[in-house]
């Protein structure tokens, strides 16, 4: 199985505009990225609607795709890199070979171009959820360790059958767990976080992209539910790593320490 890697990166941002160029450790983010990525897997592009990103991928020796700044998701963004990458849309303004149809991905993963501590593990978990045939769309969840991260509405939460596929994703607090004060409820029950790292069968991606807005994703705000609610199985791979994403200048400062105190230094 093929799988390619798309890191969706943009330049504005209303907490922290340009944070894929800030500097951590000496890199930029989206390079410590792209870095991590790849080790795992081999084709690797970010996908981008500035040039001053484009560039920066460019200098560091990654693969940049340009794309049309009025996508309202990451994954209508990387649909649009896909089908650049395949030969099957005009490149902007870019001399992009196409891959030959052999080597077109299976699967196409979405990794969050604010994550500089993704692990391989959890790429490796994310991929190795394509094992199971009927698998077509793949995401991970991670135990809450606090009740406290738990009543965080920003904490999107994850409820799964019995194999691990999402049945609903959630801002609240799910399930409810009746009869318990909520200072006791994660002693009660496993609740899962959403780690929003994706992966797609390529003809799912092209298929979701042209979904309109659900009604649950329009109340959650969560575009995952837009996939659920018109039946698509999303399987849930388990992850203990803890996500450090980036989205203010105080998480720089946070990972920076992180960096410096924690990390494996030849990263």
């Amino acid at each position: 199985m093929k799988f390619m890697a798309i890191i969706p990166a943009r330049y504005a941002s209303t907490r922290f505009p340009g944070k894929p160029l800030a500097l951590l450790g000496g890199k930029p983010v989206i390079q410590r990225v792209v870095e991590r990525v790849s080790e795992v897997i081999d084709e690797v592009w970010v996908a981008t609607d500035d040039e001053r990103i484009a560039h920066s991928v460019e200098v560091f020796g990654g693969r940049v795709v340009m794309t049309r700044s009025t996508h309202k998701s990451g994954t209508d963004r990387i649909r649009e890199a896909l089908d650049i990458v395949c030969g099957l849309a005009s490149p902007n303004n870019q001399a992009i070979s196409p891959l030959p149809r052999s080597l077109w991905p299976d699967v196409v993963v979405n990794v969050q171009g604010d994550e500089p501590f993704i692990q391989p593990s959890q790429l490796t978990t994310v991929m190795q959820c394509f094992d199971d045939g009927l698998t077509e769309i793949a995401t991970l969840g991670k135990p809450f360790t606090s009740t406290d991260a738990l009543l965080n509405p920003n904490s999107p939460k994850i409820v799964t059958d019995l194999r691990g596929n999402a049945l609903y994703f959630s801002r609240s607090v799910i399930p409810y767990v009746r009869g318990k004060a909520e200072e006791e409820w994660a002693s009660c029950h496993t609740f899962l976080k959403h780690i929003g790292l994706y992966a797609y069968r390529r003809e799912v991606l092209c298929r979701v992209t042209e979904l309109p807005q659900s009604p649950l994703e329009v109340a959650e705000s969560l575009e995952q539910l837009r996939w659920l609610q018109n039946g698509y199985r999303i399987k849930v791979g388990l992850t203990d790593v803890e996500t450090v994403g980036i989205d203010t200048p105080e998480d720089l400062e946070r990972a920076e320490q992180i960096l410096n105190n924690h990390y494996d230094k030849k990263h």
